[in-house]
């Protein structure tokens, strides 16, 4: 019997964790931390927010608004997708970085690639860009530098196999009220124990994002890249609750493709 590609392995395990990720819907944690209300400065709790739509007070952009460096996170409709959202309680399934020149760069089954946005955008249901507030020009030169120095570098699909359990067993973490040390030393833990010792030359999608940007001397976290799923990076931007430390949040810039649904609730707002 011929053994099964990778690609097809990785679809049937998703599959077999979909029924366990829409328990852990209903069940799973909420990460909160106390923050000072926006008016009065008064401490009030924040909760972790899942919602992600241009209802939700975003906007729909052109690719050219987009600057190099710019971190890209998307969802699509196929079932791996739709597994990876459901094991890790995200609207978002992927993330890529803009190089500059209506160019992407990121990690797929293949290997590191770098293909056009439009390529993305026909792929994808959901694309929404963010920004680090503090990258310069140079930095993002070095992060083109280190995707140039990767690409064809093979997948971490063992990465990404370890994920599904240590997002589930992560879920204990990130219950309502733990506050946000006790959050992150326990998440690391987890990981520390979970993930173990992995090899640095191949990568997931969000952990390519973490690396590049620690080429750059600019990390986004001290956390390991390898526990890093695309829903924690969209829950590093402003006004959100992470669920490890971060050193700055991301900007919003805006959407560059919305589900049917997230547009229409766009249009029911004019």
């Amino acid at each position: 019997m011929p053994k099964p590609s990778p690609q097809a392995a990785m679809a049937r395990f998703l599959s077999s964790m979909t029924v366990l990720g829409t328990l852990l819907l209903a069940l799973g944690g909420c990460a909160t931390a106390i923050k000072p209300h926006a008016e009065t400065g008064a401490p009030m709790l924040g909760f972790q927010n899942k919602a992600l739509h241009p209802g939700n007070g975003g906007e729909l952009i052109a690719p050219d608004v987009l600057m190099p460096g710019d971190i890209i996170l998307t969802a699509e409709n196929g079932l791996n997708s739709v597994g990876i959202r459901l094991i890790t309680l995200s609207p978002v399934s992927h993330a890529a970085i803009y190089m500059g020149n209506q160019q992407i760069a990121e990690a797929v089954g293949s290997g590191i690639r770098i293909r056009s946005m439009d390529a993305m955008l026909g792929d994808e249901a959901t694309v929404v860009a963010f920004r680090h507030p503090d990258l310069t020009a140079g930095q993002a030169v070095r992060i083109n530098t280190f995707v140039a120095g990767h690409e064809g570098k093979k997948y971490n699909y063992l990465g990404v196999m370890l994920q599904a359990p240590f997002a589930l067993e992560r879920r204990l973490c990130e219950l309502p009220l733990v506050p946000s040390l006790v959050r992150d030393f326990c998440i690391r833990g987890i990981a520390a124990v979970q993930l173990g010792l992995g090899r640095n030359d191949q990568f997931f999608c969000s952990q390519f994002i973490l690396e590049a940007y620690r080429s750059a001397g600019l990390p986004l976290t001290d956390a390991d890249p390898r526990l890093i799923n695309p829903g924690d990076l969209l829950h590093m931007r402003e006004g959100d609750v992470p669920s490890i430390m971060i050193h700055k949040p991301l900007k919003y810039v805006g959407h560059l493709k919305a589900a049917p649904l997230m547009v229409a609730a766009e249009q029911l707002r004019q």
